[in-house]
């Protein structure tokens, strides 16, 4: 039973007790999930405690204020709110906990544990928006990063704090790659954000990833998509921010984002709740600032030596590669990996379009002869995909160009280097020979 409290007991000699008197608001105003709270003047990410009867308590976080009052947003559902309800502000406005008791654990958007191992005391504190650091603080990316997966280590090859996208329609795939990647990298910390997923997805994902060997230094954050906006989006903010701690230690940490859209999604919905125009197909522009500034806080940092690779997943709407946040992904990011639903359906898993998908430091990390191998690889992919209807027709004629010719020789062979099962590891070295001995030495 002592056990049970020695966390809390090595809690108590650090903890401050505060004598202040407690001041609180009144809830004046609700619109769906949206607070208007008279008297009580708190900073914008502020959390509070709703309290409205007996033993029942709401959270909610300040998202604004106009004329005198201040505008919240719920952390859950308004049923049995009634007006005149007490607001109390509650922990560290801005402050997100933080530190090595989150390794091996599943935690919400607030960081309360949600895998039933027992409590969490975190004892450092990190700011929900980040450290902000200078552009020449960054250290460049000059080392590859290891994912496990053939396909992406021979062709895309990552770098170490190198910021990437996997961009697809529903379905395609993208949450059996990350799986692939998060299971085949060489990362000292694993964190993982699930944003807006399914409820199922979490629990699975969970209880593959937290009863391994690598669950001592992997941390998953899960909010999933029946979560209030500001949650969904205060657990993307909490997962980066336990990036950056790590970082700040000097480990390469990878953060994997799942996905970048519902953080958008959950942006957009505060943002059209505080009345911002709807500018670029219904997202108000500080959604989509909101995942730019999530990606920028990915890198590598000159002071402490450790980095943080960032892989997002970017959730194409109708498999539309030019949706607003594709589109704004695509740009801040230093890298995107296209799911194809044509290639999946051929039964090609992961269903990586080659030809389509791109990594900005590859040719500064790898040797010219990979570089080489890459690029021959690429054009082999697609001529025999610009083609493929012909040949498919045998409309065409054999020996009108040698590099179709060869393409559709090397067909078979190509495919299966892009495939791969999922429990497959393929090492960076092992990915590179494979791809040297299927086309040659250059």
């Amino acid at each position: 039973m002592l056990k049970l409290f020695e966390s809390l007991r090595e809690d108590l000699p650090t903890a401050s007790l505060d004598l202040s008197p407690r001041r609180y608001g009144l809830v004046v105003a609700c619109d769906g999930g949206l607070l208007e709270v008279s008297g009580l003047a708190v900073p914008v990410g502020a959390q509070c405690r709703v309290a409205h009867g007996r033993a029942q308590v709401l959270l909610a976080e300040a998202i604004g204020f106009r004329n005198g009052r201040t505008l919240m947003m719920l952390l859950g559902d308004t049923v049995m709110l009634r007006p005149g309800a007490r607001v109390y502000a509650e922990g560290h406005p801005g402050m997100l906990p933080v530190g090595d008791a989150f390794l091996g654990r599943a935690v919400d958007g607030e960081g309360h544990p949600i895998d039933d191992a027992g409590p969490l005391h975190p004892r450092a504190l990190w700011p929900s928006g980040g450290v902000r650091t200078g552009a020449l603080d960054r250290s460049p990316v000059r080392q590859a990063f290891d994912v496990g997966v053939r396909s992406l280590n021979a062709l895309t090859t990552f770098g170490v704090g190198q910021r990437i996208g996997i961009m697809a329609g529903s379905g395609v795939g993208k949450s059996v790659l990350i799986d692939m990647i998060a299971h085949g990298t060489d990362a000292d910390v694993v964190i993982v954000g699930l944003i807006g997923e399914r409820a199922r997805e979490v629990s699975e994902f969970v209880e593959r990833h937290m009863a391994g060997p690598k669950r001592d230094h992997t941390v998953v954050v899960a909010v999933p998509a029946d979560h209030a906006p500001n949650l969904r989006l205060r657990g993307a903010m909490l997962a980066t921010s336990l990036a950056e701690y790590f970082r700040a230690e000097g480990k390469r940490v990878l953060l994997i984002m799942d996905s970048l859209t519902r953080v958008a999604h959950a942006g957009r919905e505060i943002g059209l709740l505080l009345g911002e125009p709807g500018a670029a197909r219904g997202y108000p522009p500080s959604a989509l600032a909101t995942i730019t500034k999530l990606v920028e806080r990915a890198g590598n940092s000159a002071a402490s030596g450790g980095s943080i690779t960032g892989i997002y997943t970017v959730l194409a709407d109708g498999d539309n590669q030019d949706d607003p946040v594709v589109d704004t992904a695509r740009a801040i990011l230093d890298g995107h990996i296209v799911l194809s639903r044509d290639l999946a359906q051929r039964g090609q898993y992961p269903a990586v379009d080659i030809a389509a998908s791109l990594s900005r430091v590859m040719n500064d990390i790898v040797a010219p002869a990979h570089q080489r191998l890459a690029r021959e690889f690429r054009a082999l992919v697609a001529t025999y995909e610009a083609n493929r209807d012909l040949v498919l027709m045998g409309a065409y004629r054999a020996g009108a160009d040698p590099q179709l010719d060869r393409a559709i020789a090397m067909h078979a062979a190509l495919s299966a280097f892009l495939g791969q099962d999922a429990g497959e590891v393929v090492p960076l070295e092992r990915a590179t020979a494979e791809l040297s001995a299927l086309l040659g030495s250059p």
